[in-house]
């Protein structure tokens, strides 16, 4: 397992189109990866699991995913959330 807790920066948070570039991302790594808000964790690969989170900017979360690439898909998934998901 490897997790890291990360703010999301931009201000709307993980919606949307935010939302579908996170899960687009996650996709591409075979770990099992997961995103906590609080006590409630979700499939980070799901669109659905994602936005119940209701992840606003400013919120910290923590992204924990297990796998043969488990340590790069967290450290790419903060490095886009650390980008406030500019293109």
């Amino acid at each position: 397992m490897y997790v890291k807790d990360v703010t999301v920066q931009n201000q709307v948070g993980l919606h949307a189109r935010p939302a579908t570039f996170f899960i687009q991302k996650a996709n591409e790594f075979k770990s099992s990866i997961w995103v906590e808000k609080e006590e409630r964790r979700v499939n980070a690969k799901s669109l659905l699991g994602v936005l119940s989170l209701g992840i606003m900017g400013g919120t910290t979360i923590r992204i924990i995913a297990g796998g043969s690439d488990e340590e790069q898909a967290v450290d790419e998934l903060v490095k886009l959330i650390n980008s406030g998901f500019s293109d």
